[in-house]
């Protein structure tokens, strides 16, 4: 399912104007282009709506092609979870390619820069080529290995390629500018030895592209026409533009267009971080619920509508801002509040005796689905004697303005009746047992009863026919580490609740979503979820820290 983007933005204006001007005709080709070694993130689901729903608003085409120059990182587990990722997401590409698919090609446009004398074959070490590459404020020097002439480039960068050389010991650099203000252009590494095997084209190669040289080249192999990227590679693109103008094979090369990347409070979206973190034990896989890949998220419950909504609301932008996660959770809220159905549940439960309920009952009380969305219809729900409140609901010394349970008072069970708190069982600890409270049979909901108000409403679940479930409240996964303003792992990010439900939560399946009444949005664990062991992942509570701006 496709989306349009409905706003417009700086990157549709530059592509309007090149349609007026008929630069690539009627032209507009995107794409979306991992390198396969890691999970993708919610920073990589702004991309993925960016590119997909731009080429979709111009009646275009968006590829998915897997930046796979580096056969040492890449990983089929990570192919696989970022095909699923697109496809969750709601998006279908045109083409599936492969950055590896264009070896031969790239091998080929590096031989026409060496034989323009525009690429040399460097001996010096990585440590000596950062040494001689200069500082911000001073131009890097030139390498001794320069001015090789282009036989002898030509030659090497052929044994380069049969092998003959140890990973590190040659490398092919860009002949550009050592003076030049941007350290990218100041003879950057196009190729280096790397006697690995790769996924896509096994052992045919043991020299492999580096990703600024490789980029252009796919893009403009592949017929793209925007060339959609994130701010950090703006230094980059004279070097994009250098490559494709200097092989001079496309006559309508693609643009590189820059935009601001996704920074979330308690966020980090670093691979290497979130790899960290799952190598070394902090979360239970990429899929973690409280990690920000979209694994995590669409374990957690999270919804594509509400993530494409987010990415929508918090728009594109030039530059670098960081936007308040609780954002992308009122997204989820919007989304589920009249989607889904609610269902009792109570957590740290208190045992009710209504004493004056006949022993024995049970009857079925209507009640709503969902108080946002009468579509949703109703079903019933068991009340007996014995009941289950949640262990918040009562006070035995009730603070001021506390309307709910306790002693003497009387409240609304929602879809039952008003009961009265009279007295308080204890264990010999001094722990609660139960309650004792009686119940107005005049005051059964839906009745029309109006002989007297009450303040508080809350619910319950049936003692005999309650099921019990396990549920999984998150807290952020990173906190603010403290002075140096770097966030850290937060120890206490998940917390494990034993919980009571209404009967019909025993036959929720993987992939559901429902309102635990008064708590927030829940969905079975799609790893953790079984017959046995009914455990439910909190999608996001029902209180919003986020206001929108007026």
């Amino acid at each position: 399912m496709e989306e349009k983007v409905r706003e417009s933005n700086f990157i549709h204006n530059i592509i309007d104007k090149d349609l007026e001007n008929q630069k690539y005709g009627d032209k507009v080709y995107t794409r979306f282009p991992p390198e396969p070694n890691g999970y993708l993130h919610i920073g990589h689901a702004k991309s993925i709506c960016l590119n997909f729903s731009t080429a979709a608003k111009y009646g275009g085409k968006c590829n998915l092609r897997y930046d796979d120059t580096n056969p040492v990182k890449e990983d089929v587990e990570y192919i696989d979870s970022i095909e699923a990722d697109v496809r969750w997401l709601g998006f279908t590409w045109d083409e599936r390619l492969w950055a590896s698919n264009y070896f031969d090609t790239m091998y080929e446009a590096a031989v026409e820069l060496i034989k323009q004398g525009k690429a040399y074959i460097c001996d010096l070490t990585a440590e000596e080529i950062k040494e001689y590459r200069g500082t911000l404020t001073e131009p890097g020097k030139e390498s001794p290995y320069r001015n090789r002439s282009i036989e002898e480039n030509l030659a090497m960068f052929e044994d380069m390629k049969a092998g003959k050389y140890a990973d590190g010991e040659k490398v092919l650099r860009a002949k550009i500018d050592m003076a030049s203000p941007n350290i990218n252009m100041r003879d950057p590494i196009i190729y280096r030895v790397a006697h690995a095997t790769h996924h896509n084209t096994g052992d045919k190669w043991c020299i492999y592209p580096m990703y600024d040289f490789a980029h252009p080249i796919e893009d403009a192999i592949e017929g793209i026409t925007h060339s959609i990227c994130t701010l950090e590679f703006e230094d980059h693109r004279p070097l994009y533009d250098w490559v494709l103008e200097n092989v001079g094979w496309w006559p309508a090369p693609p643009q590189q267009i820059e935009f601001a990347r996704l920074n979330l409070t308690n966020t980090v979206m670093s691979k290497r971080y979130l790899k960290a973190l799952v190598e070394d034990g902090v979360v239970d896989g990429w899929d973690d619920p409280r990690m920000p890949t979209i694994a995590g998220i669409r374990r957690r419950g999270y919804t594509p509508e509400a993530v494409r909504d987010f990415c929508e609301r918090i728009g594109v932008a030039k530059a670098n801002s960081t936007v308040d996660i609780g954002l992308l959770e009122h997204c989820v809220r919007e989304d589920l509040k009249e989607k889904v159905e609610s269902r009792n549940v109570v957590v740290n439960p208190i045992k009710v005796v209504i004493t004056n309920y006949p022993e024995g009952q049970i009857e079925m009380l209507p009640t709503e689905n969902n108080g946002n969305n009468e579509e949703l219809g109703s079903r019933e729900i068991p009340f007996g004697r014995e009941i289950y409140v949640d262990g918040d609901d009562f006070m035995e010394e009730p603070v001021k303005k506390y309307f709910r349970l306790f002693p003497g008072n009387e409240v609304r069970l929602k879809a039952a009746y008003f009961i009265t708190c009279n007295e308080v069982i204890k264990n010999e600890d001094g722990s609660i047992k139960e309650l004792h409270c009686t119940y107005d049979p005049e005051t059964k909901s839906g009745s029309g009863f109006t002989g007297r108000k009450v303040k508080g409403t809350i619910h319950f679940v049936e003692a005999t026919t309650a099921v019990p479930i396990k549920i999984r409240q998150f807290d952020y996964l990173m906190v603010d580490g403290g002075e140096d303003g770097k966030m850290v792992a937060n120890p206490d990010s998940l917390h494990e609740i034993d919980a009571f439900a209404e009967p019909l939560v025993a036959d929720a399946k993987v992939g559901e979503r429902f309102q635990f009444f008064r708590h927030g949005y829940y969905t079975p664990d799609s790893k953790l979820y079984s017959e046995d062991n009914k455990v439910f992942n909190e999608i996001v509570n029902l209180k919003s820290s986020w206001k929108p701006e007026k």
